[in-house]
């Protein structure tokens, strides 16, 4: 039987009154017992290596080297009869309809719902997680979904979605599944939305680029020391994705977490954005969000809005045409604005759209506004 969502509710014919998903600014609640069903079998893992030392994964610079039974650091990943298999196939863990603004995608189908999904497990261990309850944990301790690839698809339609997205914890390290499921919803013609920390090698993420037509990256730092130690990551791969993406055609927008104490810092967030206007992204939107206390850093204090503006001012000072400021409502930057003419073309409120005078993605001044607007 196929997961009925209708509006943003699952069926209470499948799950009970409480059986929906909720995900509310980001943050994943557990699902309920009533909406449990047996998870998938582990599928063998592609991009995998046979080594001296181990089993090889290749789909994120961490290249994890495992032996009989270990799982790799993603926590999906594990060897059994020294081949690689995944755990996370057609098991999420949240499932839930969105706005695509919520990815966050402001210049991507507007107003358009976006069917969401994720498994456990992240290539990342980020201090400051918000899913840290699905993203620091493996599939086989969440409760999932069975949800194979062509039901995914099949529920975006009924639910009059136009994308799916691969969000919530890192769709990364649920590569097999999101390809899959990515390639039966282009035939289908719909869009694939990848929400991601940008942490994947080359190969495979041109692969995957095939059928993937926007990204949200989030970048975490424009510090190597600040991404060791507050993602467990480095700085670079995640800049070499921005780059693929760009080269491979994808629609893309930058998510910078303004983290006090830690991604604050004015001088770094200039390198970042003059780094981000001489590499071709001057029409990127940019996305700074605020802080809220969570995971590792509760004893932080949310993100003054203060800095948040500062930062606002650094990235148009740079050059950088579309720069939005998240979860900080009233504050007047969620709109966008023509880069010409200065004129107001989408207006925002929350995540929804109170206006939008784009006609074919052109302002009324006949300048054209990046992005993919049908």
């Amino acid at each position: 039987m196929s997961l009925v969502i209708r509006g943003n509710k699952i069926s209470r014919r499948i799950f009970a009154r409480q059986g929906s998903l909720a995900v509310a600014a980001g943050v994943v609640m557990p699902l309920p017992l009533t909406s449990l069903r047996p998870a998938p079998k582990e599928r063998l893992a592609l991009y995998q290596e046979e080594s001296a030392r181990g089993i090889v994964c290749r789909i994120c610079p961490n290249e994890c080297v495992l032996k009989e039974g270990e799982l790799s650091d993603c926590r999906n990943r594990i060897v059994r009869n020294s081949k690689l298999y995944t755990m996370a196939f057609g098991n999420p863990c949240a499932v839930n309809i969105d706005p695509v603004e919520k990815k966050p995608l402001y210049h991507f189908l507007p107003g358009s719902s976006s069917f969401s999904l994720a498994t456990a497990g992240c290539n990342f261990a980020c201090l400051n997680c918000q899913n840290w309850t699905i993203s620091q944990t493996s599939p086989d301790k969440t409760k999932n979904y069975d949800l194979p690839p062509g039901e995914v698809v099949a529920n975006a339609a009924i639910n009059n979605c136009r994308s799916i997205a691969y969000t919530y914890s890192e769709p990364v390290t649920f590569y097999e599944y999101v390809y899959e499921t990515s390639r039966l919803a282009r035939e289908k013609g719909i869009r694939n939305i990848m929400v991601s920390n940008g942490y994947i090698n080359n190969e495979p993420l041109k692969e995957l680029c095939r059928f993937i037509d926007a990204a949200n990256i989030d970048l975490k730092s424009f510090s190597d020391s600040t991404y060791l130690k507050l993602t467990g990551g480095k700085l670079q791969p995640v800049l070499d994705t921005l780059k693929t993406y760009r080269d491979e055609g994808v629609w893309l927008e930058i998510t910078y977490l303004v983290v006090p104490g830690w991604t604050d810092k004015p001088d770094e967030i200039r390198m970042m954005c003059r780094w981000l206007t001489g590499n071709g992204f001057a029409d990127t939107p940019l996305h700074f969000s605020r802080f809220h206390p969570e995971y590792k850093l509760e004893h932080l204090p949310p993100t003054p809005a203060a800095i948040l503006n500062t930062a606002a001012s650094i990235a148009h000072e740079a050059g950088l045409k579309h720069v939005y400021v998240g979860n900080l409502p009233g504050a007047g930057h969620s709109n966008t604005v023509c880069p010409s003419c200065g004129q107001k073309v989408v207006e925002r409120s929350g995540f929804t759209i109170v206006s939008n005078s784009l006609k074919s993605g052109r302002c009324s001044c006949g300048a054209s506004i990046n992005g993919v607007w049908s």
